[in-house]
């Protein structure tokens, strides 16, 4: 997936590969720029083209091939079947209309679409739908949810949004989640209980979640999997338990070191060496070769692919190759 612009062409995800199994979490991890939002609006179609342009690949979802439909064709799948959960709820829902008004209108969209028509009795069909908004809000754990579904986006504070958000994700039952950086504007406390809050509800409205985030310590709370992703490429893939214990990367161990560990050590965090990856340069070696302390000849001249070094751990680097 490339971006064009004045300055170049921008090579935002590269040769990316990975799938969800039903009711699992996977987090996608990896600096700003990294390309994780890219793909993240790559799957459920929400790039802006131009300047955004596929040149190869294919998302594919339940058998169908995402990347080939129209415009007309993806809107079946987008909402009612793959959902998103953006960076910043106040951005997302509109300041004029209520917050009930707002999840109401997805439930009526997800039942036209799996209608096809509109409902014959409107004032029942509205009466149930009000009584779902109330039970959605209430799924994530918002107390007084008629209050709650009376009031503006600005009335609320920033965990209550996020959770109205998700509401509305889940109000249109979607097989797939995307959340994208969802914690980013919260307090740590609230953070902890909406990142608990998505795991539960996982199960309960049987859902998979694909969590974009750039912080390992969140992805660690609640993924099943961790993929890391460096310069529009996935570098690393593994178990969440594994990934942590055993990181094979030169990257995920620089993005480990950088967590602070919250007790007191004389010893300082080791950032990452270098500068983020130009990605309107054409790479035929591996990206992250001008920052890794382990670099070899062969690191400049040919691009490392992903290998399964263990049966659920796969790496792009040839420090592992060599030991195969």
């Amino acid at each position: 997936m490339n971006y064009e612009s004045s300055q170049g062409t921008v090579h935002a995800v590269d040769s990316v590969s990975f799938s969800i199994e039903p009711r699992s979490l996977i987090a996608v991890v990896g600096e700003s720029g990294s390309g994780k939002s890219t793909l993240g609006l790559a799957i459920i179609g929400l790039l802006p083209i131009p300047p955004a342009k596929q040149v190869v690949g294919s998302v594919v979802y339940k058998g169908v091939n995402l990347s080939g439909l129209d415009r007309d064709q993806m809107r079946r799948y987008r909402g009612t079947e793959i959902a998103m959960i953006f960076q910043e709820p106040i951005t997302s829902l509109n300041p004029v209309y209520k917050i009930g008004t707002q999840i109401e209108e997805a439930i009526a969209i997800r039942d036209f679409r799996h209608s096809g028509k509109p409902s014959t009795s409107q004032h029942a069909k509205t009466r149930d739908r009000h009584e779902e908004v109330i039970a959605s809000l209430k799924m994530v754990r918002i107390p007084d949810a008629e209050n709650v579904a009376d009031r503006y986006p600005f009335e609320l504070s920033g965990g209550m949004r996020q959770r109205v958000m998700i509401a509305m994700a889940l109000a249109q039952k979607p097989s797939l989640l995307i959340a994208d950086e969802p914690t980013t504007a919260l307090d740590v406390t609230t953070q902890a209980e909406v990142l608990k809050l998505m795991r539960n509800l996982m199960d309960e409205v049987d859902t998979s979640i694909l969590l974009i985030t750039h912080d390992l310590a969140v992805a660690s709370q609640i993924a099943d999997r961790i993929a890391v992703m460096y310069g529009g490429q996935i570098v690393e893939q593994a178990e969440v338990n594994e990934l942590f214990a055993q990181p094979l990367h030169p990257y995920t161990n620089g993005l480990l070191s950088c967590i602070p560990t919250g007790s007191k050590r004389k010893a300082r965090l080791r950032p990452i060496q270098g500068n983020v990856l130009d990605l309107r340069a054409t790479h035929n070696s591996c990206k992250f070769a001008p920052r890794c302390p382990y670099v070899m000849d062969k690191c400049w001249t040919a691009k490392p692919t992903l290998i399964a070094s263990r049966p659920s751990h796969r790496v792009a680097c040839y420090l592992h190759e060599q030991q195969q």
